[in-house]
């Protein structure tokens, strides 16, 4: 009896409830992300924004960790058939996402199936270029850019009566000086010791550091970089580390607080470390483009990027990819790019945002935040400048990273540590390329 009525109870309630869900009805969308402090502030914010500006959708954002944890957690949860709809992904990892076969659903496709109005074109060619085929088609949404520049201690430079330098031998010249004059354990020195002095280097040198347009134009691409001008650029740097006029500071960001505490007065390292130098430094500061060889033709050339960028997730319903498509152009908006990279200093992704930010004035008074835009517009990109697309890069800057340590301690000559770069990492290449290519 007890039985009978619970189920005419449910019945009645499931009848309440179905006349009643067309006007409650809201569709999810998941937005795992590696942000975090103000930076996570900022994604809530636009989807509190997003989810306030209509009633169809609500955006959910998670942070899952590191990049590389965020990445790994999503792919795991697509083979466990439960990803999120948007996975935030660093540029290094573009390759693997690629290659996760009906993982993801590329942009382009994403717009055009929803109805959405896109046009490619109104974004900055020197950030979409790296997430894009080579015919244009956006495979991931661009979200937050950086590139390389030369933070500069302006106070030390001053007192060491030295010119902030343009040039790489201006730069060796400039450290010099500095050395000499109160800085002897670091006249100059950088982070991300590959991505500034191999993936940047010969990018803003129209230099390749891979074939098939660094990856870009396919997974069967192999490397390159112990040309002549990377092998010159190794070799000074193994030359001044022997004084300490320039000293190595680590593979990854750990070594930036040298340019905040004043040791080292120039310091090669990301435009996304503006926050940190903001709150911490205790002198005048600028960043500038990051030095080139004058004896290279055309130099310098243009910056990529670094950061990351949305990837949609593949196997959910048409609906909620309506609602994805729908927060993309949501996040595209003029201003709302400029209040993205007036709040976390990364750049913005239209052309649009940019010329206002400009018209605005927003860098009359913060000049530095501008020079990543400047070097990655520099010039229109070439197969060099694109970007790059290469499998497990995280394992590759690794192993690139060994090799330029091995130079450093005396250990190998600049060429011989080049070399072995190159021979050891196409060999995990053509790992990569049979796990890719189906």
């Amino acid at each position: 009896m007890a039985l009978r009525h619970f189920g005419a109870a449910t019945a009645i309630a499931l009848t309440v409830g179905m006349t009643a869900s067309p006007a409650l009805a809201v569709t999810e969308i998941q937005w795992w992300h590696a942000m975090t402090g103000a930076n996570n502030d900022v994604i809530v914010k636009l989807a509190n924004d997003f989810n306030a500006a209509q009633s169809d959708y609500k955006v959910v954002p998670t942070y899952k960790g590191n990049y590389a944890d965020t990445m790994n957690a999503g792919i795991a949860a697509f083979r466990a058939g439960n990803a999120p709809h948007i996975m935030q992904v660093f540029e290094v990892g573009t390759a693997t996402m690629m290659a996760a076969t009906g993982a993801v659903k590329p942009v382009y496709k994403l717009m055009a199936d929803a109805g959405e109005k896109f046009d490619p074109k109104i974004y900055l060619p020197a950030i979409t270029g790296y997430y894009s085929t080579s015919k244009g088609e956006m495979l991931s949404f661009p979200f937050n850019s950086s590139s390389t520049v030369m933070w500069v201690n302006l106070d030390e430079l001053k007192k060491a009566n030295v010119e902030i330098p343009k040039t790489w031998p201006e730069t060796f010249e400039a450290a010099k000086k500095l050395h000499d004059n109160g800085h002897p354990t670091c006249g100059f020195s950088g982070s991300w010791v590959t991505w500034v002095n191999l993936e940047q280097l010969s990018a803003w040198h129209n230099v390749p550091l891979a074939t098939k347009a660094n990856g870009l134009d396919g997974f069967d691409t192999k490397l390159e970089f112990n040309g002549p001008l990377q092998v010159k650029h190794l070799e000074k740097l193994v030359e001044l580390q022997k004084d300490k006029t320039y000293d190595y500071a680590g593979r990854t960001n750990t070594g930036e607080g040298r340019f905040t505490s004043g040791e080292c007065p120039i310091y090669l390292t990301s435009s996304a470390f503006f926050g940190n130098v903001k709150a911490q430094a205790k002198f005048n500061f600028t960043a500038v483009p990051m030095p080139y060889y004058p004896d290279i033709k055309g130099a310098p050339q243009n910056s990529i990027i670094g950061g990351a960028s949305l990837w949609v997730m593949g196997g959910k319903p048409a609906d909620e990819y309506k609602g994805v498509a729908k927060f993309l152009t949501f996040l595209s908006d003029t201003d709302r790019q400029v209040y993205i990279h007036k709040a976390s200093g990364y750049l913005p992704i239209t052309k649009a945002a940019y010329e206002k930010a400009k018209a605005e004035g927003f860098y009359k008074d913060q000049p530095y935040l501008e020079t990543p835009l400047l070097e990655l517009t520099n010039k229109e990109p070439t197969e060099n400048s694109r970007g790059l697309r290469l499998g497990n890069m995280v394992q590759l800057r690794d192993v690139w990273s060994e090799e330029i340590e091995q130079a450093l301690a005396g250990k190998k000559t600049a060429k011989q540590a080049l070399d072995a770069a190159v021979e050891r990492g196409n060999t995990t290449l053509r790992q990569f390329e049979k796990t890719a290519v189906k």
